[in-house]
């Protein structure tokens, strides 16, 4: 391979280097540099915990005595695979993805359209819907178990005083769900509000003065220019979402603790049950690396699934 070098006067004096081929050595070295503390974090904190995990996964290990314990291969696998509380607190994730993942893109959306054509407050609104979303879970889980509450709860007197039955959302599934949804809209709706609204700030504001020239009104240009311009984004909101609902466990285990009755206790506070309450490492891990391939396969299909989409209308 021939390397083409030049060498061209900058304004400041200095001589600005361009190649077609690889970087130097130096370069290259330097790039390294930089990047290890990320590299070492990531090995420590991310690719070191899902080893040991596997590891432990065929072993007998439990969280009270030291060492692996026995080895019993794939059993701890077969045991996941049989049990069928291990199968309902999946459904009862992809429950809860079901409930949240629709409300939390299409809001999202359309709170960021609105207040991205806001003439005055533009930075009020934006702040005031992505506030809530650095708030740590367990004051929003103390905050809206306190309204909550039969009786005192302001939500509760809210249904009361619009004369709708009171659910009871702490002692009955249904209610659980309802309790636990509402507070997800609240919490984390300011995270997917902030990607739409680097999105709409990237659309150019000339297609929308054409589109006025050409007649088109607001909802007009709503319908017709922003949401399809906001296609990847939000294709990629959504794949965030449905992967974010389903390693759901904060909230859940804080409001409702997975009951009443097991009846809304999702995938991750089934595994911390079975590895920190039941002692039950080995199993614990087995479980995790389960959910693990089950994440892995969700994504690459949806990468998959976007790859495809994207080869055949390049072929169109």
């Amino acid at each position: 391979m021939t390397t083409v070098a030049s060498t061209r006067p900058a304004p400041s004096g200095l001589s600005i280097r361009t190649t077609s081929g690889p970087p130097p050595r130096s370069e290259r070295r330097a790039g390294l540099l930089l990047s290890a503390p990320f590299l070492i974090i990531y090995l420590l904190f991310l690719i070191g915990p899902l080893l040991m995990g596997i590891v432990l996964s065929f072993f007998n290990t439990t969280t009270v005595k030291n060492g692996l314990g026995g080895w019993v291969g794939l059993s701890n696998y077969t045991k996941v695979l049989e049990d069928s509380l291990f199968w309902d607190a999946m459904w009862h994730s992809v429950l809860f993805t079901l409930f949240t993942t629709p409300p939390l893109v299409i809001l999202a959306l359309v709170f960021a359209v609105l207040a991205a054509r806001m003439r005055r407050g533009r930075v009020f609104y934006r702040l005031a819907f992505f506030a809530p979303y650095v708030v740590p879970s367990s004051v929003v889980a103390l905050i809206f178990l306190w309204m909550y509450t039969p009786q005192v709860g302001l939500i509760t007197k809210l249904f009361g005083a619009l004369g709708l039955p009171v659910p009871d959302f702490i002692g009955s599934t249904s209610g659980g769900w309802t309790a636990v949804t509402l507070m997800t809209l609240w919490w984390t709706f300011g995270f997917n509000f902030v990607l739409y609204t680097a999105a709409i700030q990237d659309v150019p504001p000339d297609v929308y003065e054409a589109a006025a020239i050409d007649g088109a009104g607001p909802w007009q240009q709503i319908r017709l220019i922003t949401v399809p311009l906001l296609g990847p984004t939000t294709s990629l909101v959504l794949i965030l979402q449905i992967l974010a609902s389903l390693k759901v466990f904060d909230q859940i285990y804080l409001l409702l603790g997975g009951g009443p009755n097991q009846s809304t206790r999702p995938v991750i506070e089934y595994i911390y049950d079975t590895g920190f309450t039941s002692y039950r490492g080995g199993y614990g891990a087995a479980a995790t690396m389960v959910y693990f391939v089950i994440i892995v396969a969700i994504s690459a299909a949806w990468y998959g699934l976007r790859r495809w989409r994207a080869t055949s209308t390049a072929a169109a």
